[in-house]
């Protein structure tokens, strides 16, 4: 991202906000809550707002927030560790079968996707006997967790284990894309699932009860924070790190699960390059800034150091772009991490009918019914050639 592009707002006492938002709107709602986040009395030199942001919980989706002393639990928000991880293949086009609706089926039948609201059965979206591959995963978590469960004995009683390379819902997706010379590139996105949201929600809670006599005088009582070495600020942060390594655990157990899907569809043996790291945009970690160790918490937003690779996904439809970052200081080394609502799920259901869905969707192979309306392209930002990043970036093109 280049540093001319950012429009300053400032607020006489708060910390100055840099928006590279040039071209793209931005609801008034979300800049409120910017504002609000800009009033914390532990931001470090400025806010980093991002061209797709959009409304969040206490902070906005699109924002990068550098902390000094503190930590705002529901700034990283419930999907801790959400990201995305992709890989490109030998295989070209030409190597696809020429109808991909048994690709999409094979890939649905290795992956739990969604989730079964009613309590009396089992959850679809949970694996019912998980696959070896899980149990090698979970061997490496499992330390850590009974660590974070013999002080949070709640957390036990959540999704995890049977979570461990499963999809989720809302805008969690795996699709096959094509890039800009005809290769095949298989790419995902997802979190931590049942139990990130349980650790989220948790601290967020201990954050508001421990400001509860000065939570008034927040802007936002989800701004609630946790000061530097006060025990839940710890055990924050340990929770946090180990639910950004269950996302990035959960992401490689589904990629290798399509890979071999694919390998059963194509009869074409083939070989894989990862191409892009597997990178988070919802979290939180030490970095240096400005010559000083800062917490950055990107809510919605890629880590862009100078040549790190990352992944910017389009809307259910659209192109998406593999990109590497030029390490721009005023936006923390960070980017956009996808193209951005334009608005909410319930407006888009309201908004938008199946008909609607099956024409934005003609050209790809994918779900195409009601539950799905709420993810119609329409209901984001365009992610194009204008979007306001300028990057180095491979283009690719859902199947």
């Amino acid at each position: 991202m280049e540093t001319e592009q950012f429009q300053l707002v400032s607020a006489p006492g708060d910390a100055p906000i840099k928006m590279w938002t040039c071209g793209v709107p931005v609801d008034a709602k979300a800049q409120e809550q910017l504002l609000n986040t800009a009033k914390m009395p532990f931001i470090f030199k400025h806010l980093a707002v991002m061209p797709d942001v959009h409304l969040g919980k206490g902070s906005t989706i699109g924002s990068v927030i550098p902390t000094k002393g503190a930590i705002i639990p529901a700034a990283v928000g419930v999907d801790i560790g959400c990201g995305m991880i992709a890989v490109r293949t030998s295989l070209t086009a030409g190597d696809l079968p020429d109808h991909l609706s048994g690709l999409r089926s094979a890939i649905e039948s290795v992956v739990p996707h969604g989730r079964t609201n009613t309590r009396s059965r089992r959850d679809k979206g949970a694996w019912h006997t998980p696959p070896e591959i899980v149990d090698a995963h979970w061997s490496v978590l499992a330390p850590r967790f009974k660590q974070l469960t013999d002080k949070y004995p709640q957390l036990q009683k959540t999704n995890h284990y049977l979570h461990l390379g499963t999809l989720g819902t809302g805008n969690h997706f795996i699709e096959v894309c094509l890039d800009e010379q005809q290769q095949v590139w298989v790419m995902l996105h997802s979190g931590s699932r049942g139990v990130g949201n349980a650790i989220g929600n948790l601290f967020i809670t201990l954050a508001q009860k421990d400001m509860q006599q000065h939570i008034t005088n927040l802007p936002d009582c989800n701004l609630a924070y946790f000061r530097e070495g006060s025990r839940h600020y710890d055990d924050y942060i340990e929770a946090v790190e180990w639910a950004q390594d269950f996302a990035r655990h959960n992401r490689e157990v589904m990629m290798s699960r399509v890979l071999a899907a694919l390998s059963l569809i194509v009869a074409k043996p083939f070989t894989t390059h990862q191409e892009a790291v597997n990178c988070h945009h919802n979290y939180v970690q030490k970095e240096t800034h400005f010559g000083e160790e800062v917490l950055i918490t990107r809510k919605g937003a890629v880590s862009a150091q100078k040549g790190q690779m990352g992944i910017i996904p389009g809307s259910m439809g659209a192109k998406s772009f593999i990109v590497r970052g030029l390490g721009n200081a005023e936006s923390f080394c960070s980017c956009s991490h996808g193209a951005g609502r334009t608005m909410s799920r319930t407006a888009a259901k309201k908004q938008f009918t199946v008909a609607d869905q099956i024409r934005s969707t003609a050209h790809v192979e994918c779900r195409k019914d009601a539950e799905v309306i709420d993810e119609i392209p329409m209901a984001y930002k365009v992610l194009g050639d204008n979007y306001p990043v300028r990057i180095a970036t491979i283009t690719l093109a859902c199947l």
